[in-house]
C-alpha cells in the first residue's frame, strides 16, 4: 500500500474526470490520501469530497486551512469561518488536522504582513483544538520556525520541503515530518535529493501535490499534470536514490504519516482492509 499525504483533489484540472483519477489510484494500491482544503469557502466542498470517494480510498481523509497563496481571496472573517469548520469536523475519523497553512516568500504580490496574520491566526487554531498542521514553506522556513517556537503545536508535515540541512533538523526537532515527491525525481534537484538521502529515514513521508509537481517522465511522455495514481512511481524512485529497499520505504513512510498525524492513524486502525498504522 502507498500513502499521498498532499494531494488537491479538489483542482480544477481534475474537474469531470476525477472518479477515473480516483479510480486509477485504487488501482496502484494507492489506499491513503490526504486532500488540504486552501480556502475557507472550500472546506465543506472538500469534507464532502473525501465522504464521496471514502469507499474507493479507505483511508482518504481532509485537513482544513487557508493556503498563502488564496489570501488575496480572503478576508480576516474567514478565520472564524475556519474555526467554526473546524469543531464541526472534531467529531469526524476522517479530519486529520489544520492546512494547508504556511508562508510564500516567493511568489510575487502577497503582502507578507496578511500572510503572517492567516498563517499564525490558523497556528493559533491548531494549538487551541491541538492538531497538527500541514504547512506551506517556500522560502520562509525560518519564519515558520520562528512562529511555531512560540507554540505548542503538535507536529504535522512540511509539505514539499527545500530547506537548509539545518532547517530540516530544526522542523524534525519540533515533531514535523518532511513531505517529498516529484521534484525528487529530477537529477538535477541536488539540494532536495541531498536531503532525502541524509536525513533519518523516520522523518520523511511522500506526496504528489498532485496536480502540481509533476515527476521528471511527465513531460517526456506528455502527461498534462500529476496526479495520486503516479505515487508509487515516484516513491520508489524515492527509495532508490535513498539506497533503500522499495518494501522497508512503502513502511516508513507510511508509519512516519500516521504518526504525523494522530487521527489519520486512528482511522486507518479502524478500516480492516487497511495495515498503515503501526
Amino acid at each position: 500500500m502507498w500513502i499521498d499525504t498532499h494531494c488537491h483533489l479538489d483542482a480544477p484540472e481534475f474537474a469531470g474526470m476525477l472518479d477515473a483519477v480516483i479510480q486509477r489510484a485504487a488501482q496502484q494500491q494507492v489506499s491513503a490520501i490526504l486532500l488540504p482544503a486552501v480556502k475557507a469557502a472550500d472546506c465543506s466542498a472538500v469534507k464532502a469530497l473525501t465522504h464521496q470517494y471514502s469507499q474507493t480510498i479507505p483511508g482518504l481523509v481532509y485537513t482544513l486551512g487557508i493556503h498563502p497563496l488564496y489570501i488575496n481571496q480572503s478576508e480576516e472573517g474567514d478565520i472564524e469561518i475556519l474555526e467554526k469548520h473546524i469543531v464541526e469536523s472534531l467529531s469526524d475519523p476522517r479530519f486529520v488536522g489544520v492546512g494547508e497553512i504556511g508562508l510564500d516568500y516567493f511568489v510575487e504580490n502577497l503582502d507578507p504582513h496578511k500572510q503572517e496574520f492567516f498563517f499564525n491566526a490558523q497556528l493559533d487554531l491548531a494549538q487551541k483544538y491541538q492538531l497538527p498542521v500541514i504547512m506551506h514553506v517556500r522560502r520562509s522556513q525560518d519564519a515558520i520556525l520562528k512562529s511555531l517556537r512560540r507554540r505548542n503545536i503538535s507536529g504535522g508535515i512540511a509539505h514539499a520541503f527545500n530547506g537548509s540541512f539545518q532547517q530540516a533538523e530544526q522542523f524534525i526537532e519540533l515533531g514535523f515530518k518532511l513531505g517529498f515527491g516529484g521534484a525528487a525525481t529530477y537529477e538535477r534537484a541536488l539540494q532536495i535529493r541531498r536531503l532525502l538521502k541524509e536525513l533519518p529515514l523516520d522523518s520523511i513521508v511522500t506526496e504528489t501535490d498532485a496536480p502540481d509537481i509533476p515527476p521528471a517522465w511527465l513531460r517526456e511522455e506528455g502527461i498534462p499534470f500529476n496526479e495520486p495514481a503516479f505515487l508509487p512511481r515516484i516513491a520508489k524512485e524515492l527509495a532508490l536514490v535513498r539506497g533503500v529497499g522499495e518494501a522497508e520505504f512503502a513502511s516508513a513512510v507510511c508509519n512516519n504519516a500516521m504518526q504525523a498525524l494522530p487521527r489519520w492513524s486512528a482511522l486507518c486502525a479502524d478500516i480492516p482492509s487497511l495495515n498503515l498504522a503501526s
